[in-house]
């Protein structure tokens, strides 16, 4: 029985991407052991995955390259057949080198590329990073296709937020992101939530660093049914509410992801980021906004800034009538 290894030790958004990878390998090989390395704090997003065997955790947080290191060697140990490598720095490189895998797959711009058996093109081109991905797995899936990435929240999962989908008409707004100009403005937010029609219930979605932010924009918009769930439903729970709201208002980050994992309707603002980069939403009912303005200066970065680095914010500046 083969087993392979799958590893994107980066942030939620990149290990939920990642999934189109674990979802081919699955349809190819369905008797195959496969296994996962993500970063601390994302493995809960497997909890419930039902055909990974083990997820391998890379705690950053503390004595991160001693705890590479270990992870290396359990890593080594399990004698894997192949290692799909969708991480682009050294510190993924010396897991798939250290592995011994007969196929050692991963994209040219890894620093320990050169002792991969395979190496793909990585470029910001417009392709998708799931069709980038999918390069990963040329050498062993022939004409390989791209997967959708998809998330298995449990049973448990569901019924939590069962009772917040009682009324059968919500929405879910998740207004906030690490990058800040990546996100839109509070104030923007507060404005969506206005002209959401008073029937229609609304969710704020985030983790527990952003309950002040999303409790802000609840006591200050006029719509009579809003609830602040950021912090109190974990990933697989927002997913799964998510998956049967009317729309979901998300920037470009993690919660986008959540919502194609579920194949949820999604309404993606961006801000300082652009579409072509390859993270766009991949759910059926998708909706792109961003403004038509042409700014030499966007996008001014893959990942974004703490602040707008022209101190001017325009990207930022669309109408509600583009969103809603």
């Amino acid at each position: 029985m083969k087993s392979f290894l799958v590893i994107q030790t980066s942030f939620i958004g990149d290990a939920i991407l990642a999934t189109s990878i674990l979802e081919s390998l699955h349809h190819s090989f369905p008797d195959a052991n496969i296994d996962l390395v993500v970063r601390n704090g994302n493995e809960s997003l497997f909890k419930a995955h039902p055909f990974i065997r083990e997820v391998f955790v890379w705690d950053k947080s503390s004595n991160r390259y001693l705890n590479l290191w270990k992870l290396g060697l359990k890593i080594r140990k399990a004698n894997y057949h192949a290692v799909f490598n969708a991480h682009r720095f050294a510190s993924s490189g010396f897991l798939t080198w250290i592995s011994g895998a007969k196929i050692k797959s991963g994209f040219d711009k890894n620093p320990l590329s050169f002792t991969y058996t395979h190496n793909c093109a990585h470029t910001f081109n417009g392709q998708h990073e799931c069709e980038r991905n999918a390069q990963l797995l040329e050498p062993f899936i022939a004409k390989n296709g791209k997967s959708k990435p998809k998330l298995y929240p449990s049973t448990l999962d569901f019924e939590v937020v069962q009772p917040y989908k009682a009324s059968g008409n919500y929405r879910c707004m998740a207004p906030t992101s690490v990058w800040i100009t990546k996100q839109w403005p509070k104030e923007k937010w507060i404005e969506l939530c206005d002209q959401v029609p008073a029937d229609e219930g609304i969710y704020l979605l985030g983790g527990p660093n952003d309950y002040s932010v999303c409790e802000e924009i609840s006591k200050s918009s006029q719509h009579p049914n809003i609830q602040v769930l950021a912090g109190k439903i974990n990933l697989l729970q927002s997913a799964a509410l998510m998956k049967d709201a009317k729309m979901n208002y998300v920037n470009d980050s993690a919660p986008m992801h959540l919502a194609s994992s579920t194949n949820a309707p999604t309404t993606v603002i961006y801000c300082s980021t652009v579409p072509s980069f390859g993270f766009g939403p991949l759910s059926d009912n998708h909706k792109v906004v961003e403004t038509s303005e042409q700014l030499d200066c966007r996008p001014c970065g893959i990942h974004g800034y703490k602040a707008c680095p022209k101190e001017h914010f325009k990207c930022a500046q669309l109408s509600i009538s583009k969103v809603i």
